[in-house]
């Protein structure tokens, strides 16, 4: 009889079977570690892993179970943490040798709810410098030839490849949605302000959200419920009862959902395979999906996040830049001169077209269940074209601050995953994975893209 490798089980299943007694958490994290052993050398998805404490939190978690005592909604599961997340048990480094042995006096308000739910912190995932555009050392799991994307590279890597059933990153442009595509996981960032970013490495107070890395649906929706809440120190987080991600996730539609496909002023950008892929989705859904023209402000709302992202960058850490300009990579050097000329007229009216998108979506999504789109122009780039991936089939969701979740449903001509992305309505994220959920269940398994 064949026996699915522990490493293998979803953190839902790990979770039921854990509560059951059928496994214990020493077992599941020792799965992941010794996976990591086998596979991180080529993989470089860990910036650090504590090994140690991990199997010590485990046996902790198991020794819970055993007496009687509660359960967390995470009990005993392996979480990887980006590294610009803070960790008072370990180093957040933030993808910079200015950064180097750097220890947080505190734990990020994420990484509390992780232990109130009785999680495992593996260690920390590697990001790139100081989460921005620099290509961190992690390859992609399918082809160590092509990047994973960034710069929440290592969490969709280590995921993908199936070294944690879970891992954290942040987005400020494309940073959780295009990585899960390029990797071939699912990746979700709610709608802003449902996750406290205290703690993460602020580069851009206005665009920084944060989102999730797992292998099924269901899991995405389980690690969003757990670190999901309200935090009056996060000046975006909002004092309102925030979506049940889980239930929506496992909920089946009342109606079949309507989907709009926007044509995009940057659909050229596309591969050819990628959009041969996402035509024959649109096809399958037939009626419930409707070709929508793009509003010609969706150029200058491109133009916006960067404007809002290289000002605010260069605000947040201008003294790390000043002090440490020699150790910056020649990558961020330019957008930094570039964002130091931006005025504060210019990032003031970029603030305005950002509102402006946010106001758009809100009467936009009274007629539609969800945009559907590409996580990414089509499969990880090579290494050596250099960079991370374009962001730009992500750009506008995150700047209006929409839910947005790519599921590894299509296969590129050279054999590598497609996300196929689906964007909702703001805080209606319940809504957005219950679609998601019914297309899943309705597109035939496989699809291709080439």
């Amino acid at each position: 009889m064949n026996v699915e490798p522990v490493n293998m089980l979803s953190a839902t299943e790990a979770r039921r079977k854990i509560g059951e007694g059928l496994l214990t958490s020493a077992e599941l994290v020792k799965s992941s570690l010794d996976r990591i052993r086998e596979t991180d050398g080529t993989l470089k998805a860990w910036a650090h892993v504590d090994a140690e404490g991990a199997m010590a939190r485990a046996e902790e978690m198991d020794a819970i179970r055993r007496r009687g005592g509660a359960l967390g909604a995470l009990h005993g599961i392996p979480v990887g943490l980006k590294d610009i997340i803070d960790t008072k048990e370990m180093p957040t480094e933030r993808g910079t040798p200015i950064f180097s042995g750097r220890r947080p006096d505190a734990d990020a308000a994420i990484v509390e709810r992780l232990l109130d739910a009785g999680a495992v912190i593996l260690g920390k995932t590697v990001t790139t410098e100081l989460a921005f555009m620099h290509p961190a050392e992690t390859v992609n799991p399918h082809d160590p030839a092509r990047t994973p994307g960034g710069s929440s590279s290592g969490s969709a890597a280590a995921v993908a490849a199936l070294q944690t059933p879970l891992a954290i990153g942040t987005q400020t442009n494309g940073s959780v949605i295009r990585p899960a595509s390029f990797c071939g996981s699912f990746g979700f960032k709610p709608t802003r302000g449902v996750i406290s970013r205290r703690g993460v490495l602020q580069t851009s107070r206005s665009l920084d959200q944060v989102g999730v890395f797992a292998r099924t649906l269901e899991d995405c929706a389980l690690l969003t419920d757990t670190i999901k809440g309200y935090d009056p120190s996060d000046g975006m987080s909002f004092a309102r009862p925030r979506p049940a991600m889980l239930e929506g996730a496992r909920s089946d539609a009342p109606v079949n959902p309507d989907f709009a496909v926007f044509e995009l002023p940057y659909d050229n950008l596309m591969a050819p395979d990628a959009r041969a892929g996402l035509d024959e989705i649109v096809a399958t859904l037939g009626a419930q999906a409707e070709r929508v023209p793009a509003p010609g402000a969706f150029l200058t709302s491109i133009e916006a996040q960067h404007t809002i992202h290289e000002y605010e960058i260069c605000q947040h850490l201008d003294e790390v830049f000043q002090v440490h300009w020699d150790e910056l990579s020649t990558s961020i050097r330019p957008v930094i001169e570039r964002g130091r000329k931006i005025t504060k007229s210019q990032y003031e009216d970029a603030l305005v077209l950002m509102e402006r998108a946010t106001e758009f979506f809100r009467a936009f999504f009274k007629d539609y269940d969800a945009v559907l789109t590409l996580g990414a122009a089509g499969e990880a780039p090579a290494i050596t074209d250099g960079g991370t991936g374009d962001p730009i089939f992500c750009t506008i969701w995150t700047l209006a601050g929409l839910p947005s979740i790519t599921m590894p449903i299509l296969i590129g001509h050279n054999g590598m995953p497609v996300g196929v992305q689906l964007v909702g309505a703001a805080e209606q994220d319940d809504r957005l994975l219950r679609t998601a959920n019914w297309m899943l269940k309705h597109l035939q398994s496989g699809i291709s893209s080439e």
